[in-house]
């Protein structure tokens, strides 16, 4: 398991832990002084190994032992999801945080059930931001997934016109002509360390043919995932663990709990 600090917890080659971190080392894990701590400090890059020195009333004093570099993502993915319905955000979130997705972009579509008022938006990306970290610290992932605002079609489009990424596809049921495996085939033959993809994911009822219309005159590809419907839910799920065995970091020595 990771924990994650901000810089200001770093002081003298000392670690100090606070809030839900503190109460989950001490009352969840009842950890032991002496005992050894995984830390990411996202702020300044660096993955820390500490020690756990004292117990106070409020935090945890931790000696470092050792520190790295974060090392570089291969591959970052970004999900522009469609807001669905219920609590299934919420399982997309964590799903696609322990398989390794960088950004997650919650969409408002013409044919989304949910509607959210700016007080509930902001209340959903807190809670969604919170399970992102969750997830990161139960992973030991370096990163921890970063939730956007809520964004429309029309913010997808401007991106995908300033080049933000290496590919950027829809996926599209309608579509019969390109699938996945042939964008894959062309992406992993770009000379580059750190490929960007990103990937739009629709709401339950699909897409209205005016917004893909859109996305493909702002040079978003239309791609199959073949003959099976996935559902809003499922797709962002199997398309990033597809992405990362493909391309990523999953396949080599990672563990499973």
């Amino acid at each position: 398991m990771n924990f994650f600090v901000k810089k200001d917890q770093i002081k003298n080659e000392k670690i100090f832990l606070t809030g839900s971190n503190y109460n989950h080392i001490k009352n969840v894990l009842r950890a032991k002084e002496n005992e050894e701590l995984n830390i990411v400090c996202p702020e300044n890059n660096l993955f820390y190994v500490a020690v756990i020195k004292n117990f106070y009333e409020k935090e945890i004093e931790c000696d470092i032992i050792m520190k790295k570099n974060i090392d570089e993502e291969k591959l970052k993915i970004t999900i522009y999801q469609a807001l669905p319905k219920s609590d299934k955000m919420e399982l997309i979130v964590q799903k696609c945080s322990e398989i390794g997705v960088d950004e997650i972009v919650p969409v408002e579509m013409k044919r989304c059930v949910v509607k959210l008022d700016e007080k509930d938006k902001s209340k959903k990306i807190t809670r969604w931001q919170t399970i992102a970290e969750a997830a990161a610290k139960q992973s030991r992932r370096e990163k921890i997934l970063k939730i956007d605002k809520i964004q429309k079609i029309d913010d997808i489009c401007k991106a995908s016109e300033e080049n933000k990424y290496d590919l950027i596809f829809v996926a599209y049921e309608k579509e019969n002509k390109t699938n996945l495996k042939e964008e894959l085939n062309i992406l992993k033959k770009i000379n580059k360390n750190n490929l960007n993809v990103a990937f739009i994911i629709g709401p339950e009822g699909g897409f209205e043919d005016d917004e893909i219309d859109k996305l493909i005159k702002s040079n978003v590809k239309s791609i199959s995932l073949g003959k099976r419907i996935l559902r809003t839910e499922t797709a962002p799920i199997v398309l990033s663990s597809i992405l990362m065995y493909e391309i990523g970091d999953i396949g080599g020595n990672n563990g499973a709990e």
